[in-house]
């Protein structure tokens, strides 16, 4: 009948159509009776007023607005005598399994502590069905107490009774193999799957033709001795439902459990027996699944709810896409509330990126901000860090206390997922990178040194392999993200696959790139900050990243590629002091051309007027200075120092300034010289006198 939906013959319709809910009950181990009678005329008009009501309570479900009922007690539960049924119908009572399936409920009733699957499908079927007719049997009559007991919260006690039927039910659960369901929704799915096979199977022991008989371990090897092909499988006759301990995941499972294959139709079997009527019969749970659905809590309904007037909760349970009005409004004011903490976040998120633009506009010292990069590293990890936990929260309450159901269910648990893994994603990226920045500053301190030059060389190594590691927890939390929303492992293999793909065919360059600036980070033949020339390029070192590097030349920043910056000479102009820490000194050469005739005296003035003059100079160290001729009236003047810079303006203004000085002190070498000549006629007297001339003179004009 469920597997075949278009081939149902209309005699079993018809007896579906036939069958009435007698509510009497009779004595346990009375099932088999075609009726009861009636031993008094009252009960006739009583069974007329139930009726009557029922037929209501149809009417108002059909029109959008449902009641919800609670089965009787025991009468339709554990063991109850059986109603009558439809003609040419096997009633439970009279199934084979059924005298094992009393002793199962007696077993579960008096000690709850168990396993639900079995070694065959006899155990593990009746288990699950004497089980969750427990369960829906403990959950109906918490529901009735509630309009009776005081108070708008559970007592200790029904809370205890609660976790009772709660730890029954995911013993039952765990009969179903639910493996084909993804990983985000697994349980949620089984779970209701649960619910739905049991009705589905209520259905299924109220319409069967012929006796159904459940095998056990020897049976089962009888029937595979039968069969063509031995098979640890069995299918309930007429239906598609299969118990199996052949299981893809669990080679040597001995235990039997509903199929994968079947727990996937159990939804579809469901929605063609959810309105087909039920007869009242021991162990039949006719409205467990909608008193699931469509009140908010798990199994059990908060008190508070359920002691709401009658007619507020037929307005609140109207049906609307698959869950109720209350639920909807419920979960659409939770997910507004999210996306606006969200927002919050993320606005004050991109706030921290322009933070250090607006603060490099208003602060003198943009040196001392680098110290604080961390900070806003840090701050950053603090705000991606609330959106793990209040992503879970809003999803623990949608789905348990909003309790959605259905595929409406689906489609907000994978939001929650996706939101949750890229949030991850990027809290584990800001962290490695605030981790890499604190790094950073710790090494600089460690060895001495406090320049914010020291720590853009630190960082400059430790970020790309904090922020490599940082990616790649990224990309295998993104990988999962896929697995868990329901993507084949071997699809995501495949996608794995890409990126070695494209580097393969399109990526080689940058794998160059890669390994070149790996080399240049090893051999380390020029450090941020340095000066030097790379091919016709000359300038400081800004940059050394994985790809390329930047040099910030006079006139503009170049960025030059690691691999070609690896093949080109490199001539770095900064000498590392071997101790001292990470201090570094940049070589300044200068070179200034003479045209005057100079005498040696002259030329022995300047060198040692111009070694006087650097070595007065604080930002130059180890000066040297030396003279080179050019022809017979001229040479040039060699002077060569270290000096501590880092940038252009500071490199043109103190070479401004020593050229400048340079010039001065030759002029004076050139002019504290003078000839003088005299006739041949002078006189021996004049003579005498020119030397207190010429004092007079240099006197007058120091």
């Amino acid at each position: 009948i469920l597997t075949r939906p278009g081939r149902v013959s209309p005699g079993r319709l018809s007896a579906c159509r036939q069958v009435q809910a007698d509510p009497v009950t009779g004595r346990q181990g009375g099932a088999g009776r075609r009726g009861v009678r009636m031993g008094r005329a009252w009960r006739g008009l009583l069974t007329l007023l139930l009726t009557a009501l029922l037929t209501a309570l149809l009417i108002i479900g059909g029109s959008g607005l449902r009641v919800q009922a609670s089965p009787p007690g025991l009468q339709w539960g554990l063991g109850g005598a059986a109603p009558p049924q439809a003609t040419g119908r096997v009633p439970i009572s009279r199934q084979p399994f059924y005298p094992e399936l009393l002793r199962t409920a007696e077993r579960w009733h008096d000690a709850p502590l168990g396993q639900v699957v079995g070694e065959s499908p006899r155990e593990t079927l009746l288990n699950f069905y004497a089980v969750m007719a427990r369960v829906d049997h403990d959950v109906q009559a918490l529901i009735r107490e509630a309009g009776t007991d005081p108070g708008w919260f559970w007592s200790e006690a029904a809370r205890r009774r609660i976790a009772t039927a709660e730890g029954l039910f995911d013993l039952a659960v765990q009969a179903l193999d639910a493996s084909d369901f993804p990983e985000s929704i697994r349980d949620d799915r089984a779970q209701e799957a649960a619910i739905q096979l049991k009705q589905v199977l209520d259905y299924v022991f109220s319409h069967s033709d012929d006796p159904i008989t459940v095998p056990d371990s020897a049976a089962l090897k009888a029937l595979n001795s039968q069969r063509s092909r031995s098979s640890d499988s069995w299918t309930i006759p007429q239906t598609g439902l299969t118990l199996t301990s052949e299981l893809r995941d669990a080679v040597d499972n001995t235990s039997f459990l509903f199929s994968a294959g079947s727990v996937n139709e159990i939804g579809r079997m469901y929605a063609l027996i959810a309105d087909a009527p039920v007869a009242p019969q021991p162990f039949a749970t006719p409205a467990f699944y909608r008193s699931f659905s469509d009140t908010p809590g798990f199994l059990v309904p908060p008190k508070w709810y359920l002691r709401l007037p009658a007619q507020l909760r037929l307005l609140l349970e109207i049906p609307l896409a698959g869950q109720t009005l209350f639920q909807l409004v419920l979960a659409g004011a939770a997910l507004l509330l999210y996306s606006w903490v969200l927002l919050l976040l993320f606005r004050r998120l991109l706030r921290t990126y322009r933070y250090y633009q607006q603060d490099n506009e208003q602060s003198e010292r943009p040196a001392a901000r680098s110290w604080h990069q961390d900070n806003v590293a840090w701050f950053r990890v603090l705000l991606t860090l609330p959106v793990l936990p209040l992503t879970r929260l809003s999803d623990l309450f949608i789905d348990d206390l909003v309790n959605f159901t259905g595929d409406l269910l689906v489609v907000v648990t994978y939001l929650f997922f996706i939101c949750y893994f890229l949030a991850a994603s990027t809290f584990f990226f800001f962290l490695f990178e605030a981790l890499g920045r604190s790094l950073a500053e710790w090494l600089v301190r460690l060895r001495g040194g406090g320049s914010e030059l020291q720590l853009r060389r630190v960082s400059n190594l430790v970020m790309p392999v904090c922020r490599v590691l940082g990616g790649l927890v990224a990309l295998a939390l993104i990988y999962r993200l896929l697995i868990v929303l329901g993507l084949p492992s071997t699809t995501v293999l495949a996608f794995s696959a890409v990126p070695g793909l494209a580097i393969g065919l399109g990526a080689s360059k940058l794998l160059g790139n890669l390994f070149a600036g790996l080399s240049i980070q090893t051999d380390r033949p020029v450090r941020v900050g340095e000066f030097c020339r790379i091919g016709d390029n000359l300038g400081f070192v800004t940059r050394i990243g994985l790809r390329s590097l930047e040099l910030e030349t006079l006139d503009s920043r170049v960025t030059i590629p690691n691999a070609i910056a690896d093949e080109e000479t490199i001539v770095n102009f900064t000498r590392r002091q071997r101790r001292g820490g990470e201090s570094t000194l940049q070589s300044l050469a200068l070179e200034l051309t003479v045209q005057h005739s100079f005498s040696p005296e002259q030329m022995n003035d300047l060198l040692q007027l111009v070694r006087r003059e650097l070595t007065a100079m604080d930002v130059v160290q180890q000066p040297l200075v030396s003279l080179r001729q050019e022809g017979v009236d001229g040479f040039t003047l060699l002077c060569h120092g270290l000096v501590n810079l880092s940038d252009w303006a500071s490199y043109l203004a103190l070479r401004e300034r020593v050229l400048l000085r340079l010039d001065e002190l030759v002029e004076q070498v050139r002019l504290s010289q003078r000839q003088i000549g005299v006739s041949y006629d002078t006189s021996a007297e004049q003579l005498e006198t020119l030397p207190a001339l010429i004092r007079a003179v240099v006197e007058r004009d120091p």
